[in-house]
């Protein structure tokens, strides 16, 4: 089973039309779930989950009201404002649907003091059996100590660049600290697109090989999880179909076992998507 834990969907020609991307993107189109299926139809993917790009928050029941009938898209973390007034009021309402597994706050990054202040509202998302995409820093490091019932889920690698240099010191000690907790799955995703210095980006699994080593060193197994970040990748002239086939060359590498976890079964425990 292949379940592609990052996807966006977005449509511009609705009236009010989108905040994300710019009408000068080369992403900039109508973008749905029926687009993603024909690219991997031949991938044996066998679902997907969507990342809210949208800082409108009606977007998020715009993109549950899509998928209510899709059982492909096992479901959908949406973008609220952990910060704002009203932020228990959207989450009650919008984790009323199942499909609802978690957010990823595009109002990161935080300040480390910041943290206390809105444990609160993370503590809410514990409470809803929610998870929590996020960035990397100090803030999300202290979040994941001081809520280890939390389910996090740092993205695209931690943003580490793809760019044949040594990792810098300062971020693979971040990343360290980031792994010392339980809780907090790395997204080895996004290789190709925003982390990648190359354009085209290469498909040469060698390219990146020094970047996934320390992800598995720090991760291990159980804590990995894929995603393409389509239609982002696009800007890196790759498909979903590359960016699959480069994971899946390394993580085939180590068992049928760990390509498992890698491909499933740790997003699975990350995100608790209902069964459809």
């Amino acid at each position: 089973m292949i379940i592609d834990t990052h996807i966006h969907i977005y449509d511009p020609t609705r009236p009010q039309g989108v905040p994300f991307p710019e009408p000068d993107d080369e992403i900039y189109r109508r973008v749905m779930p029926e687009d993603y299926r024909a690219l991997v139809a031949s991938e044996g993917v066998d679902g997907a989950i969507i990342v809210e790009a949208s800082t409108w928050v009606a977007d998020n029941q715009w993109v549950l009201d899509v998928i209510e009938s899709d059982p492909f898209i096992k479901g959908l973390v949406g973008n609220l404002d952990p910060r704002a007034d009203d932020f228990g009021d959207h989450l009650n309402r919008l984790a009323a649907n199942p499909l609802f597994l978690g957010i990823r706050p595009r109002t990161h990054p935080w300040e480390r003091e910041d943290v206390g202040k809105m444990a609160g509202a993370f503590e809410k998302l514990v409470e809803r059996d929610l998870e929590l995409d996020t960035g990397i820093s100090e803030a999300v490091v202290e979040l994941a100590r001081r809520l280890p019932a939390l389910r996090m889920v740092i993205n695209h690698c931690g943003n580490i660049p793809a760019d044949g240099k040594p990792i810098a010191p300062a971020q693979m000690e971040l990343m360290a600290k980031a792994a010392e907790q339980p809780n907090i799955f790395c997204k080895v995703s996004g290789l190709m697109d925003l982390r990648c210095q190359v354009r085209p980006a290469p498909t040469d699994l060698d390219f990146y090989i020094y970047l996934l080593d320390a992800l598995w060193n720090l991760f291990g197994e159980d804590r990995v999880i894929y995603g393409s970040d389509w239609p982002v990748l696009e800007r890196s002239g790759r498909t979903p179909a590359d960016a699959q086939r480069l994971v899946y060359h390394y993580f085939s590498q180590k068992g049928d076992a760990v390509l498992e976890k890698y491909f499933w079964k740790n997003a699975k425990l990350a995100y608790q998507w209902p069964d459809r």
